[in-house]
């Protein structure tokens, strides 16, 4: 699923070309290679380009693919990119020691994600890091990072908030049916408000993903430094293919081990699709993306519905689908998937939250309806019209040209970076 690593110029960036470079060190989860999840896709791209300015060093777990994580390391390598990772994963998501970490939450006033992400070992390796070579910026390119960060002798601090967390829980709790789920989820979303409000009070400057996240950054956190530096695409990867279309042809795109994507897909299959299928017998639905889990594989038997997981290139099926449906009633942040599809001239039907975050307008750009029990009636109309989504979709493709690609995204990152270090504000 992943696209090509870009071809970056060695024209300097326009914010640095009369600034020194800066000593930064990125802290994160894991390496961000392969680009197979739209984290890692803006992560990476972004820190290709500015790599080319500033000398960075990627401080962050081993990947938890034993194969994963020597091809991370080799492709840092051959980058030029200091990259030094640790022998420590997050705990599972499942079995019986999962539960128990759950319950053992109760007793914590942090959020789960980020007791589960606290590692001493990562800790240490910033401490050693610190004592023996110079930095300007701690960047922490996930929001439970800045725990592993404080108390670090030198450099300033930024944390880059790919979703406002604490909205993400508040949909698991509106959208969570089962009474003791949601008492559970309830006391997360609680704990990752005062978390936010805590990190968003001792970090030198946030960067938020959309001015909309910027300010709910503001609004319920009272965050003072912040900055958007939006998502990008490729337009040079993904761009329009000379293949006809099957306006019936429905296509999921995201990944599948992320639970806003998989309640996406559930609703898709247990009421979406069944009430467009009703109407337009021929209609298909094509799920694809990464590491389904086992229900889904068994799900998509289903008469109609297919599952591709873990394809290498995706542009195929952007290029056949008639339109691809982001059917999400629980996320935060901004879909790259929606920029990747239409920068591919391909028409997208999403809900307001699927679609939330992006600077592009409803009904010129693509199809927004307010929430899930809208889409099937929004998909039948586009199924019975594909040259007016045809069109649609050639307007997005402007726009999203005009605004997400990648170069342009990293002046802004690198102008943030700078003016972090000089202890100076882009906010308004």
């Amino acid at each position: 699923m992943s696209p090509p690593i870009p071809e970056i110029l060695e024209t300097p960036l326009a914010a640095s070309r009369t600034h020194r470079p800066l000593n930064v060190v990125i802290v994160d989860e894991e390496l961000p290679y392969p680009p197979t999840s739209g984290k890692r896709i803006r992560t990476l791209n972004l820190t290709l380009r500015l790599a080319r300015r500033h000398r960075i060093t990627y401080i962050c777990h081993r990947n938890s693919d034993p194969a994963e994580a020597r091809q991370a390391t080799d492709f840092f390598r051959d980058q030029g990119i200091a990259a030094r990772t640790v022998d420590w994963s997050p705990p599972p998501k499942s079995g019986a020691a999962f539960y128990a970490r759950l319950a053992a939450n109760l007793l914590s006033p942090l959020p789960y994600s980020a007791v589960s992400h606290d590692s001493q070992p990562l800790r240490q390796a910033l401490r050693e890091h610190a004592a023996s070579h110079p930095v300007d910026l701690w960047h922490c390119e996930w929001t439970p990072y800045v725990q592993a960060v404080r108390g670090l002798p030198k450099g300033r601090r930024l944390v880059v908030a790919h979703n406002v967390e604490s909205v993400i829980w508040r949909r698991y709790y509106e959208t969570e049916p089962h009474p003791l789920r949601r008492w559970y989820v309830g006391g997360q979303w609680r704990k990752f408000e005062r978390f936010e409000r805590q990190v968003m009070g001792e970090v030198d400057r946030a960067v938020a993903v959309s001015s909309l996240d910027a300010e709910r950054l503001r609004r319920d956190f009272g965050a003072r430094r912040v900055d958007v530096v939006e998502n990008g695409v490729d337009p040079a990867y993904f761009r329009p293919q000379n293949t006809q279309r099957e306006p019936a042809q429905l296509l999921f795109l995201g990944s599948l081990d992320w639970r806003p994507n998989l309640d996406g897909v559930r609703l898709l299959l247990d009421r979406v699709f069944p009430a467009v299928r009703a109407t337009v017998p021929s209609a298909r639905l094509c799920l694809v993306g990464r590491h389904p889990p086992t229900w889904l594989k068994q799900a998509s038997a289903a008469p109609g519905v297919e599952l591709h997981a873990d394809l290498p290139d995706v542009r195929p099926q952007l290029a056949r689908c008639g339109m691809m449906v982001v059917p999400l009633r629980i996320g935060g942040g901004s879909r790259l998937k929606i920029l990747e599809a239409l920068a591919s001239n391909t028409p997208v039907v999403s809900t307001r939250v699927g679609a939330e975050g992006l600077e592009l307008e409803p009904e010129r750009h693509l199809t927004v309806v307010e929430d899930v029990e809208d889409l099937p009636g929004a998909i039948i109309r586009a199924v019975r019209e594909p040259a007016a989504m045809a069109s649609q979709a050639e307007r997005g493709r402007e726009a999203v040209l005009a605004r997400y690609g990648w170069d342009a995204l990293a002046d802004q990152m690198d102008r943030v970076w700078i003016d972090c270090v000089a202890g100076q504000s882009l906010s308004v």
